[in-house]
């Protein structure tokens, strides 16, 4: 075998020499040679002191799965903060909850410093602002017939209003929807106070219109000007009464990257009969003639779940004021056990309020005045539905 000369060996890994000081070039797709080619005697033949060497890659298939965003949307601000070791003592931690505390209890549990904006009737049209409830799970209930049904649970914990967005404003944003005009503005919610040490400072400073602690979760609704709630405003299970009917909204259960059996139901191929390593595949596909190929919308492995949805006209059957608990007749509630839901009045035109239900409608919310007595009963029922503290069954007296 003849040996090659030096001067005439061409480079197996596609080096490229680049006189930097003649052109710039701006090549994609290439990475650079590795450390041990450059510091050896034979880059000093094929490199000068001006070039730079790099090495051809072929662009690569793209992944099999859809990877998820788990950045936030450059419009909102960033929410949490780095946890801060400030080597505090004991008695120095207790002060500054102290601090916390004397600051943000009264603004809680104190009424509006200016008290709520103008009221005004409830009508057709008016759409009013949700609150945000955690799912608990759900409940067997029966009808005074006797015919069981289930209900999910829901409780509405420290929800807030935060802002509002006249529909003047909401009009300039990205999200706004162009074929609604200025129907509609933003209200603002927000649930769960919690500790504003670890929260950004940014996002901190959206609370101080309010008045209120930091809210672990926020949400925002779709409202029109005549159900605008000021901000600081409490929200709790008195903003809806017995027989409603609600929207419920959550993020389903995330299942990950699953199969067509698991994620569509199919049935896989035979389990026997020289079958290897196909028991659980979708089969052939992109047959069809003229329709050949794989269609826009073809069911098959993916990722399954994680998605917002929205489950329409539950009926509010029982509502507890001592827990803030919501009972909606009904299972399929999206969410988990212990996830946030957004509840709001139904959009369902067979559903809707009656003439006589219109005007018992708390506009734009419940304030404590709107009470007709002293104290709120603890438990509400539908009509149809059978109180636990009522006797299941009345034998009549025979006369003898």
């Amino acid at each position: 075998m003849k040996k090659r000369n030096k001067s005439t060996h061409s480079c197996q890994s596609c080096v490229y020499k680049i006189n930097m000081a003649s052109k710039s070039v701006v090549t994609l797709g290439v990475r650079p040679l590795s450390h041990s080619f450059l510091g050896s005697a034979s880059a000093s033949v094929y490199l000068g002191s001006n070039s730079v060497c790099l090495q051809q890659v072929r662009h690569r298939r793209f992944p099999k799965f859809v990877v998820r965003p788990s950045t936030r949307r450059p419009w909102h601000v960033r929410k949490w903060t780095e946890k801060r070791d400030e080597s505090l003592d004991t008695s120095n931690e207790n002060f500054i909850k102290e601090v916390i505390v004397d600051k943000y209890a009264g603004a809680v549990s104190s009424p509006l410093k200016d008290g709520p904006w103008e009221r005004n009737p409830y009508m057709r049209e008016t759409r009013r602002a949700g609150v945000l409830a955690l799912k608990l799970g759900t409940l067997m209930h029966w009808k005074k017939d006797g015919t069981p049904f289930t209900v999910t649970v829901l409780q509405v914990l420290d929800n807030h209003v935060i802002n509002y967005v006249p529909p003047e404003v909401y009009a300039t944003y990205p999200s706004h929807n162009p074929h609604q005009g200025l129907r509609f503005g933003l209200q603002v919610v927000g649930s769960l106070s919690c500790d504003p040490r670890q929260f950004s400072k940014p996002y901190n400073n959206l609370f101080l219109k309010a008045g209120v602690p930091p809210k672990r979760w926020l949400t925002r609704f779709l409202v029109t000007p005549d159900a605008a709630i000021q901000p600081g405003t409490a929200l709790d299970v008195n903003h809806f009464k017995i027989g409603d009917y609600v929207d419920t909204q959550g993020r389903t259960r995330d299942y990950g990257f699953q199969g067509v059996i698991k994620r569509w139901g199919m049935k896989g191929m035979p389990k026997s009969h020289g079958t290897t390593k196909s028991e659980r595949k979708m089969g052939s596909t992109g047959g069809g003639g003229d329709k050949d190929g794989i269609w826009k919308g073809k069911h098959m492995p993916g990722m399954m779940g994680n998605h917002l949805r929205t489950m329409y006209g539950l009926k509010i059957c029982r509502i507890n004021t001592r827990y803030n608990l919501l009972y909606l007749a009904g299972v399929g509630v999206p969410g988990l056990p212990h996830t946030f839901i957004r509840v709001s009045d139904t959009v369902l035109p067979r559903k809707q309020r009656s003439e006589e239900q219109m005007s018992q409608v708390s506009m734009p919310t419940w304030f404590p005045e709107d009470a007709e007595e002293d104290s709120l009963p603890e438990e509400l029922f539908s009509e149809d539905v059978f109180q636990f503290t009522e006797p299941s069954l009345q034998l009549e007296a025979e006369e003898s």
